[in-house]
C-alpha cells in the first residue's frame, strides 16, 4: 500500500525544505525526497535579500538564520566593482544609497545578510525537522511521477533499509530539484531563455595572500572585475570565510577540460597579481537563463532552479526561489483547506514566471550586455581622459545595472489591480497600499510592529473604517469560510502612508484589494482573491 501525504516535495535544497516549513506551520502533511543527506560546501547561493529575511521572520528562524552566518556580524554585504582586475586603478565601491537607486530597506521588515547556502539549509533542515506534518527522506531519489484526476503518484529507490522502491501518493507534487529537474522533464514543461554560448569557471580555494591583497579596499563581500576580453561576463571572487577562503566565478574557453585546467592562473588574473592558492572544488558550469514555459501542468508544480536559473550575479536565484514557495505554499494550503479554489493554484504561474522572465533578460541579459558595451567602448588605452569620464558615469549609475526591481502581481487574476495591470519585476517603491504590491510595514498605535498581527490567512487592515465596512466583509468571509484576521487601527503614526481605509492582504504579504469602504459585493471580491470563482 503507498504512503499517502498531501503534498510531495521532490528535491530537499533550500527551496524544496522551505516550502516543506512553509506548509508544516500550515498544518499542511508533507514529505520531503531528498538524494543527498550530507550538505554540499559549495558555497553558493550567498547573498539574502530583505524580502527573503522578511519571509525566514514569518517562518520563525531569521534569528537562527543570522546566528548561521560565517561573516562577523559588522562586515558589510557589498561589494567592488574594478576594471580588469582587483589591483586597477579604476574601482569603485558604494558606501551609501547611489544615485537613481531606489531606498529597498524602509519597504521590508528585516535586513539582507550574506552566508554560504549551506549554511541556510542546516537552519531550514532544523526547523522543518521540528514540525510534526513534515516527513524528510534522505537518500531517496525519485525514478517515476504520475498524475490522474485524483492526485499524484511517485516511485522512487531508497538507499536506506530495506532498498526497495518507495511508492507515494498526494494530493499534488511539487518539483523542486533543480536546474535538471527529472519532475519538469517528465511532466513535459518546456523551457525558454537567453543561451550565452560560454563556459564558466567555479572554483572554492583558501588564500590568505589574496585576503591581504584586497586590504586596499574598504570591507567588502564581493569583488567583480570587469575585463574587456570577456565583452561583458565578470569575473566574481566572493568570500566565505574572511581572512581565509573565496570563490572565483569565471569565463573560461569553451572547450576548457578540468583536468589539466590553469585554475590558479585563473585566479591570479581576476586577483592582479600571484598569489598562493589552496583548492577545495573546481568545476564549470554553463552561462545561460532558462525559464519554464509553465509552473504547473495538473497537480504538479515547479519552483526554484526548476522553474528556472540564471548566471548567479544579481542574487536573484535563491532569493526568487523562497518568493515561489512563499507564493505557492499558502495557495496550497488554501486549496487544501477548502477556502481557495483551482483558479487560486493556477495564479502561481500567472504570478511567478512573468517576474524571472523578466529578471533574467532584463535585469541579468540585459546587465551584462550593456556593460560589454561599455567596455567595448571606452578603453584607458585608446583614450585615458573620454575612458575617466565614462568610468565616473559608470560609478554614478551604479554599474549599467537596472534599479527597478520591485516585483508585483498587479496583473493578477486573483488580485483586484488596475486595469490594464501586468506582473511584473518592473516597479516603484511606494509606502501607498497597491493592490499586487507587497505591503510596506508600519508600526501600530499599540506599539507592535504590524507583522506580529498578520494572520495565517487573509488579513484586513481596517484604519479609521467604519464598522459597517469592517462587518460586510467579515461577515462575507464568514459565509464563505474563508480564515480572515481584522486589524482595527487609525490612520495616524504612519499608517496615513497607506492611503486606503481599508486593505486585504494576503498570507504572502501582498496586498489584494484595497478602499475607502466596502464593495458592493465582498462575497465577489473574496471569491476572486481566493480563486473561487
Amino acid at each position: 500500500m503507498a504512503e499517502r501525504h498531501q503534498v510531495i516535495i521532490v528535491g530537499g535544497g533550500p527551496v524544496g525544505i522551505g516550502l516543506a516549513v512553509e506548509l508544516g506551520l500550515r498544518n499542511i502533511d508533507c514529505v520531503v525526497l531528498e538524494r543527498h543527506r550530507d550538505l554540499p560546501n559549495i558555497p553558493k547561493g550567498q547573498n539574502l535579500l530583505p524580502r527573503t529575511l522578511e519571509i525566514f521572520a514569518f517562518w520563525g528562524v531569521v534569528d537562527q538564520v543570522r546566528a548561521a552566518r560565517l561573516m562577523p556580524k559588522n562586515y558589510p554585504i557589498g561589494g567592488v566593482t574594478a576594471y580588469q582586475n582587483m589591483m586597477s586603478e579604476y574601482w569603485w565601491r558604494p558606501e551609501g544609497p547611489q544615485p537613481g537607486r531606489p531606498a529597498m530597506r524602509p519597504h521590508y521588515y528585516e535586513d539582507n545578510d550574506r552566508m554560504p547556502q549551506y549554511c541556510l539549509e542546516a537552519v531550514l533542515r532544523a526547523k522543518a525537522a521540528a514540525l510534526p506534518t513534515v516527513k524528510v527522506l534522505y537518500q531517496t531519489a525519485v525514478k517515476r511521477v504520475e498524475q490522474g484526476d485524483g492526485g499524484v503518484r511517485v516511485t522512487a529507490e531508497t538507499q536506506m533499509w530495506p532498498y526497495e522502491d518507495l511508492v507515494l501518493e498526494g494530493d499534488y507534487l511539487v518539483g523542486c530539484d533543480g536546474a535538471r529537474s527529472l519532475v519538469r522533464d517528465q511532466v513535459g514543461i518546456e523551457r525558454a531563455g537567453t543561451d550565452f554560448d560560454q563556459k564558466m569557471a567555479l572554483a572554492v580555494f583558501r588564500s590568505p595572500e589574496l585576503h591581504e591583497a584586497l586590504e586596499r579596499f574598504p570591507k567588502s563581500s564581493v569583488y567583480r572585475c570587469l575585463d574587456p576580453e570577456f565583452k561583458g561576463y565578470p569575473m566574481v571572487i566572493g568570500r566565505v570565510v574572511v581572512g581565509e577562503s573565496f570563490f572565483l566565478l569565471a569565463p573560461v574557453p569553451n572547450d576548457a577540460q578540468r583536468d589539466g585546467f590553469d585554475f590558479p592562473g585563473l585566479v591570479n588574473r581576476a586577483a592582479g597579481l600571484a598569489v598562493a592558492a589552496e583548492f577545495e572544488h573546481q568545476g564549470f558550469w554553463d552561462l545561460r537563463v532558462s525559464i519554464a514555459k509553465d509552473y504547473q501542468v495538473g497537480r504538479v508544480f515547479i519552483a526554484g532552479d526548476a522553474a528556472h536559473s540564471h548566471p548567479p550575479f544579481g542574487g536573484f536565484g535563491l532569493n526568487n526561489g523562497i518568493e515561489d514557495i512563499h507564493n505557492l505554499g499558502w495557495k496550497l494550503a488554501a486549496r487544501l483547506q477548502g477556502w481557495g479554489g483551482d483558479a487560486l493554484l493556477a495564479s502561481y504561474s500567472e504570478e511567478r514566471r512573468p517576474i524571472f522572465w523578466e529578471v533574467g533578460e532584463d535585469f541579468i541579459a540585459r546587465g551584462m550586455e550593456k556593460e560589454g558595451e561599455f567596455l567595448a567602448r571606452y578603453s584607458p588605452e585608446r583614450d585615458r581622459a573620454e575612458f575617466e569620464q565614462a568610468w565616473q558615469e559608470f560609478e554614478d549609475t551604479g554599474g549599467n545595472r537596472d534599479l527597478t526591481y520591485e516585483p508585483h502581481y498587479e496583473g493578477s487574476p486573483v488580485v483586484a489591480g488596475p486595469p490594464g495591470g501586468a506582473c511584473s519585476a518592473h516597479g516603484a517603491f511606494s509606502f501607498k497600499a497597491r493592490p499586487g504590491h507587497h505591503l510596506s510595514p508600519q508600526p501600530l498605535s499599540d506599539g507592535r510592529y504590524l507583522p506580529d498581527k498578520l494572520g495565517p490567512g487573509l488579513s484586513l487592515l481596517a484604519l479609521d473604517a467604519a464598522e459597517a465596512d469592517v462587518a460586510a466583509i467579515a461577515s462575507a468571509a464568514g459565509r464563505q469560510r474563508v480564515p480572515l484576521t481584522v486589524i482595527a487601527d487609525t490612520r495616524s503614526g504612519g499608517r496615513q502612508r497607506y492611503e486606503s481605509r481599508l486593505v486585504l492582504v494576503r498570507p504572502d504579504q501582498h496586498v489584494a484589494w484595497v478602499g475607502d469602504t466596502a464593495p458592493g459585493d465582498p462575497g465577489a471580491l473574496l471569491r476572486k482573491v481566493t480563486g473561487q470563482w
